[in-house]
């Protein structure tokens, strides 16, 4: 007989990070719904072209000085980690500030442009960017903290809010395209100042900075910037392509199959954010071997596990695009979406070794290997995704070149950190295997009663 699961069993940082991922998942399928729902598909497309300028803007603050937070601040004294934290601000706010100053320039174009996306784009890719960073920087924070549970909560604050904001607009009948991105600055902004006033950004520990630790800082980040941005820009990459060579509708139905992308990125996202803080730790300890097994094991555990878990990924996304579609999506739009949508999961099997073979490299100082990496990506994805588009005048280009890209940084990842952390592909799944195995022994054993107890 078994036992009923003990919930406190489960509430351990895995569950909280993953939690928190899926519920801010949710409400992302949410959202989505209204803007898919009660926007044209050019008006959906052309929000889906901003924010892909706005998540560049924002993995390159993320990618300068996330990983260089939770590297340098885990696990250290409380004054280091003031020194840490006030210098982080600094750079954040510089950054920010380039953004901003860039986007004034950009002001001066307005006159001269008909073009709506590119407006759209103008108008608010600075202000999205500004609201966002208090709320940044506390995530990062809490992350090095090891403090998910408040990382949950944050979230979901910053999710709701958004949602709570389209769902009054619909209400009142005000719902445009024009009033989404003014709500969605606003939703930002409280975010952040929600941050501030709890002091979870830590923005306070500004005074504390020193032109060492932001040279330190700089110097780590620069490669991890680098990493990032190009890696956001892979991702971005197919919004821009597709919208200038098929034009928003296309972006629109392309984003309503990678919006499902989120059920894979929900476990891989969850275990990057708790591996990198514990691989941290662990190399900062000079535990290398520890570092090796903790990248065997996710990557290891995680490729197993995609496999079926992929498979009922691609019915409940299936089932998620029509409801989410709508009729306006009927016939070919949505067999485009679905279509889509499969070949990307198959693909996706090969996710957790590529995502933490790179975050591998950054835990151990090779930050330059890794964007060199990223770069031989984007340089094979966007030429591939050119040609493919032009020739067969189909979303189904970008797909085939995101084959092309993902073998490429599989075998260039493996070739550069094999040099530093011996490994093989067999013994990341051999390793992930032994792991789950035993994972599922030790569950197996815990719930059940020993024999003879009724």
């Amino acid at each position: 007989m078994i036992d009923k699961i003990k919930l406190s069993r489960y509430y351990n940082k895995h569950f909280l990070v993953l939690f928190g991922n899926g519920v801010q998942m949710v409400v992302g399928f949410a959202t989505s719904f209204i803007l898919f729902h009660y926007l044209t598909l050019a008006e959906a497309g052309t929000w889906y072209f901003m924010q892909s300028f706005v998540g560049l803007c924002e993995a390159a603050r993320y990618g300068f000085l996330a990983t260089a937070t939770v590297k340098f601040y885990a696990g250290t004294a409380v004054k280091r980690a003031a020194n840490v934290l006030g210098s982080v601000w600094v750079l954040a706010i510089l950054l920010t500030s380039i953004v901003l100053v860039a986007n004034a320039v950009a002001l001066a174009y307005l006159p001269y442009t008909t073009n709506t996306e590119l407006i759209v784009c103008i108008k608010w890719i600075g202000l999205t960017f500004l609201s966002s960073l208090p709320a940044d920087v506390a995530f990062w924070r809490m992350q090095a903290n090891e403090k998910y549970g408040t990382m949950f909560l944050f979230r979901l604050l910053n999710s709701l809010s958004s949602l709570v904001a389209f769902s009054v607009l619909i209400y009142l009948h005000k719902f445009s395209l024009e009033n989404a991105l003014l709500f969605n600055f606003l939703s930002n902004c409280f975010s952040s100042a929600v941050a501030i006033v709890f002091n979870l950004s830590g923005i306070k520990d500004i005074m504390h900075r020193s032109k060492e630790t932001i040279s330190e800082i700089f110097h780590f980040g620069k490669y991890t910037f680098g990493t990032t941005m190009f890696s956001s820009m892979l991702g971005s990459s197919d919004t821009w392509i597709i919208n200038f060579i098929l034009g928003p509708a296309a972006v629109a139905i392309y984003n309503l199959a990678m919006r499902f992308m989120g059920l894979i990125d929900l476990p891989l996202r969850t275990f990057v954010t708790t591996g990198m803080s514990e691989m941290a730790i662990a190399y900062n300890a000079g535990k290398m071997a520890e570092v090796t097994q903790l990248f065997k094991k996710y990557a290891g555990m995680l490729t197993i596990v995609f496999i079926p878990f992929n498979i009922l990924a691609f019915i409940g996304g299936v089932i998620a695009i029509k409801f989410m579609g709508g009729h306006r999506y009927d016939g070919e739009p949505l067999m485009e979406a679905i279509n889509a949508y499969g070949m990307i999961l198959i693909l996706a099997i090969t996710f957790p070794i590529d995502r933490f073979n790179g975050l591998a490299l950054d835990i151990i100082h090779k930050t330059k290997t890794n964007f060199q990496k990223v770069i031989i990506m984007l340089v094979v994805k966007t030429i591939a995704g050119l040609i493919l588009t032009l020739v067969f005048k189909h979303i189904f280009g970008i797909v085939i070149a995101n084959y092309l890209m993902t073998i490429a940084a599989i075998w260039f990842g493996y070739h550069h950190l094999n040099r530093y952390m011996p490994h093989t592909i067999t013994g990341i799944i051999v390793t992930g295997y032994n792991e789950l195995r035993d994972f599922i022994r030790k569950e197996l054993k815990l719930t059940s009663k020993p024999k003879g107890v009724s």
